[in-house]
């Protein structure tokens, strides 16, 4: 839902005991007046309100009056009140709730993108939250589970890791060429559509030391990146790699590429946090709605305290804008 000024987006809940509720009130300060992104929250009044005035409302329409003026809700009441920094699995249905609300609002186009507070993965496992995160959870509610990439974005480095939340020996045991190209493909096609890259460079990072030093540390950069690689190229992608990992995220390096496509985790992440801790954003490709997310967690350390960054959920509330626009000017 866009009125040619103001994006209206849903923001989600997060965890009730995390930073979530601070950082939504401190986005709202930041952005309820100007043409920025406006924003409606499925989730707890009550819980809101202690940081922000909040109003409830009925519809999109409305959230966008009343957004200069409160905090637009849509109830999604929590089954016990939530204390700083005490996660309670307890409100784990009002979290995934508040998730599928959001879903549901730009699957029907009244927002044109949804952004999500971070949850923690613990506290929903102990409720039988069956996915591994945020990104797989999207994917099924939109039908498209195993079609899901997670891109992490700063205006300096974009990377997609391959393989994402398992631990680094399954991690280095489940690398595949199919995923890398699929990693690949889904990632183009990303930045053509929704970043409005028309020729996407994509650099393809080397697993081991080196990139391998022509099989002398490892011997996947011949066995599974390079076919990856080829296939990639075989599709008419400008592709280059594979790149040693340890040079790739140098300035001048970064300058010859529009994303990395890594094969682990960390090997994606801790560049661009070291890069851009406060500007990074979390980006689900592969889904039919547009979604962002700051590049933090729950923070249950320093809730409540009045000590929590917004920046990355900002950062996370005007890409989501600008890849709605452009996916709207597509």
């Amino acid at each position: 839902m866009t009125d040619g000024r103001r994006t209206m987006l849903a923001l989600t809940m997060g965890d009730p005991a995390g930073i979530g509720p601070e950082i939504t009130a401190a986005a709202w300060r930041a952005l309820r007046v100007g043409d920025g992104p406006a924003f409606v929250v499925p989730g707890d009044a009550a819980l809101l309100s202690a940081h922000a005035p909040v109003r409830a409302v009925s519809d999109m329409a409305e959230a966008a009056s009343v957004f200069p003026d409160a905090l637009p809700v849509l109830p999604v009441d929590l089954v016990r009140p939530a204390l700083p920094g005490q996660p309670d699995s307890a409100n784990a249905p009002a979290i995934t709730g508040s998730i599928e609300r959001a879903v549901r609002l730009a699957q029907a186009g009244q927002v044109a993108a949804m952004v999500t507070n971070p949850i923690s993965k613990l506290v929903l496992k102990q409720a039988g939250f069956p996915h591994p995160g945020h990104t797989e959870y999207l994917a099924e509610l939109c039908g498209v589970a195993g079609q899901e990439v997670m891109m992490l974005a700063c205006p300096e480095l974009r990377v997609v890791p391959v393989t994402v939340h398992v631990s680094l020996r399954r991690a280095l045991d489940s690398l595949t060429t199919a995923d890398i190209v699929r990693c690949g493909r889904t990632a183009a096609a990303a930045l053509r559509r929704d970043f409005a890259i028309a020729s996407p460079r994509l650099a393809v990072a080397g697993l081991n030391p080196h990139a391998g030093e022509g099989g002398v540390m490892g011997d996947e950069e011949q066995t599974i990146i390079g076919p990856a690689i080829a296939a990639l190229r075989a599709d008419g992608f400008a592709v280059t790699g594979p790149w040693p990992p340890d040079t790739m995220f140098t300035p001048p390096a970064r300058a010859r590429y529009d994303v990395a496509l890594c094969m682990y985790h960390d090997q994606a992440l801790i560049p661009l946090k070291t890069i851009d801790m406060a500007g990074g954003v979390n980006v689900t490709l592969g889904l039919p709605i547009v979604r962002t997310s700051p590049d933090h967690g729950t923070a249950f350390d320093i809730a409540g305290q009045g000590v929590a960054d917004p920046s990355s959920l900002l950062a996370a509330l005007r890409l989501a804008d600008d890849m709605a626009r452009n996916r709207g000017a597509a």
